[in-house]
């Protein structure tokens, strides 16, 4: 493919489109690759509450697809390819994808991160019908239930201390006998009177009938099973970063995620990452949204700079 694109995006989430939007409203000749369908992980949110500007919550996948249209009302371009690999050193980035090269000025990087499963018989089966990854997307939906969270990290004890003000109960399991989480966690997850405590535990099986309705956990030094009955199960075991692709060309840090600060500038200039493949703080569909509108401020700068170069040479 001879054709030159102003900007690239790999990833159809909140971040990738929210680029794609801001792109193609700026005038810049901008595609999107995605190889599933829009959305990303928010399409697999049944209600979305936090995302200003719908009082009654939005369904993920529907949102998603809003997104896609508003970009491409703009002339924004989506087509639908799995990325191979990607050069990025060049003036010119190629893409190599199921549906041939594509070059571009610049790229955006929005592959996002997928949560960290169990493995465990029913985790698949029952995923948005009890078992969940985000307290702060669906937390809201068991007030005054019964929940787990499994996990012992930061994430876990966020999760739990969530849960705690919206649920009736709140165990969590964990495989270790303390939490690994920082210290600022313990006090206020051990003085909660709604949160119980399963060390040195792991779930082995989530149950059910159409949806969860408990789990067997199992002490990891005794080797006993219990049968816990539960309206949800929030897995809180970590986050995987979608970077593969771009591993050994652009730093990445410890965990895999990109480094790029507020600016989502990587280490490659024409090279951006928005939404949680990135080095952040906070991973919500709004943060990705943010990500999204920087990448193209912060991609103008570069090619009115790659511009001013061409004409003074």
């Amino acid at each position: 493919m001879k054709q030159i694109y102003d900007m690239l995006i790999i990833g159809g989430g909140p971040g990738g489109y929210t680029a794609a939007l801001y792109a193609a409203r700026a005038g810049l000749n901008v595609i999107l690759l995605e190889k599933l369908s829009a959305g990303g992980q928010m399409a697999q949110t049944n209600q979305v509450d936090n995302y200003p500007g719908f009082e009654d919550g939005i369904d993920g996948f529907l949102l998603a697809e809003k997104m896609q249209r508003q970009a491409e009302r703009f002339g924004a371009k989506t087509e639908l390819a799995e990325v191979y690999s990607l050069r990025l050193e060049s003036e010119i980035k190629e893409v190599e994808t199921s549906e041939g090269v594509f070059r571009a000025r610049t790229v955006v990087i929005a592959t996002g991160a997928n949560p960290r499963e169990l493995g465990v018989p029913g985790e698949k089966t029952f995923a948005g019908r009890g078992v969940h990854y985000c307290a702060a997307c669906d937390g809201m939906f068991y007030r005054g239930k019964t929940v787990a969270v499994i996990g012992g990290g930061n994430s876990a004890a966020a999760d739990a201390l969530t849960l705690s003000r919206v649920a009736k109960k709140v165990i969590v399991i964990h495989r270790r006998d303390t939490l690994r989480a920082t210290k600022i966690y313990h006090q206020p997850l051990l003085d909660a009177p709604n949160v119980e405590f399963f060390w040195n535990s792991g779930a082995t099986a989530l149950l059910g009938e159409g949806r969860l309705t408990g789990a067997v956990v199992k002490n990891l030094l005794s080797g006993e099973e219990s049968h816990l009955e539960l309206d949800g199960v929030f897995v809180s075991i970590g986050r995987a970063p979608a970077s593969q692709l771009i591993q050994g060309q652009v730093v990445l840090d410890e965990a895999g995620y990109i480094v790029a600060d507020e600016s989502t500038k990587t280490s490659i200039p024409g090279v951006f990452a928005v939404g949680d493949v990135r080095t952040k703080a906070l991973r919500q569909i709004v943060t990705a949204v943010s990500d999204g509108a920087m990448a193209v401020h912060a991609a103008e700068e570069y090619l009115a700079h790659l511009s001013a170069r061409s004409l003074s040479s």
